[in-house]
């Protein structure tokens, strides 16, 4: 079974508009409402393609209602703790081909709520095989409350997966204890290492990923958008390769893939496969304009079209 986490939820506010009129008005009847966060995207795909899982983290009462009717209606298990503070929303305004985000900060967790948590969580993850601990900390939570949590999963003997970012990843990376998996974008990869990456220079990347900073982790994705991905799998190198799709909604797509990533481990697959069916699911989300969302009969024909190459060190 899989366990996404998502500490700092969102209700999101999608406008798909024709254009923006900038300081004035813009009206639309054009508008999607849903609970998000990369935790519960992970959930939510991991859902649609028919894969038990299980969806927690903090929930504020302001929300509550809305986040856990729209997660019923898409029909996935959840187990939120209530926090006293307010979930936060979220705005995506689709524009001229563009995107635009406006987000909230989030709310403060108190010390009880924290440690009122973990006890919820240990409960959870005692049937996990794979943990997902995605996105970003609400305040009040620092990076040692991932670090814990990736720990008490270890010991279930789950695997984990980070999908977080900036000093939360730097921060997590540093500390003693590894997590199986990481999934960086390109941005947050080059911010990692201080480096920039040229994605056609495959030996450069092997060379950036034999870092110290990324020692013992078992498995790191590199994900590249419309380029595919680069992947380490422990002495093992692979390039990714997508088809060429007419993008509706890119957000999601990192997602995505970190569910693809946590299914196949679920499943016990293989490295090759787990590579396609995590590039496969990022490029589905692609494909769709609500964030979070695949359409599972697509899944055959882009799985087909994703190729995996094993790069050998020079």
């Amino acid at each position: 079974m899989i366990v996404s986490v998502t500490l700092n939820p969102t209700v999101e506010l999608v406008y798909d508009l024709e254009s923006l009129n900038i300081n004035g008005v813009t009206r639309t009847n054009h508008v999607n409402k849903f609970p998000s966060g990369k935790g519960l995207n992970v959930s939510r795909v991991a859902t649609l393609m028919g894969y038990d899982n299980i969806a927690t983290g903090l929930l504020g009462d302001n929300l509550k209602q809305v986040v856990e009717s729209s997660l019923d209606e898409d029909g996935m298990h959840h187990q939120f703790f209530q926090i006293s503070g307010q979930t936060r929303n979220s705005v995506a305004v689709l524009h001229d081909g563009q995107q635009t985000e406006i987000l909230e900060e989030g709310p403060t967790i108190t010390a009880d709520e924290a440690n009122a948590f973990i006890e919820h969580y240990d409960t959870l993850i005692a049937d996990a095989q794979v943990v997902a601990l995605a996105g970003s900390l609400p305040q009040g939570l620092t990076p040692d409350y991932y670090i814990d949590l990736m720990h008490r999963a270890q010991k279930k003997q789950a695997k984990v997966i980070i999908d977080a970012s900036g000093s939360t990843l730097k921060e997590v990376l540093a500390s003693p204890i590894n997590p199986f998996a990481i999934k960086p974008n390109l941005d947050e990869i080059q911010e990692l290492s201080g480096q920039t990456i040229d994605t056609r220079d495959y030996q450069a990347i092997i060379q950036l990923l034999d870092d110290a900073i990324f020692e013992g982790i078992e498995l790191i994705v590199i994900s590249m958008g419309a380029d595919g991905a680069f992947v380490k799998y422990g002495q093992r190198y692979f390039k990714a390769s997508v088809p060429s799709i007419e993008v509706e909604n890119a957000v999601g797509s990192g997602d995505s893939t970190v569910a693809g990533i946590a299914i196949a481990l679920d499943q016990n697959e293989d490295i090759e496969t787990l590579i396609k069916r995590a590039m496969t699911l990022g490029t589905l989300n692609a494909l769709e304009k609500r964030t979070g969302y695949v359409t599972k009969e697509n899944y055959p024909k882009y799985f087909d079209q994703t190729t995996v190459t094993e790069i050998k060190r020079t």
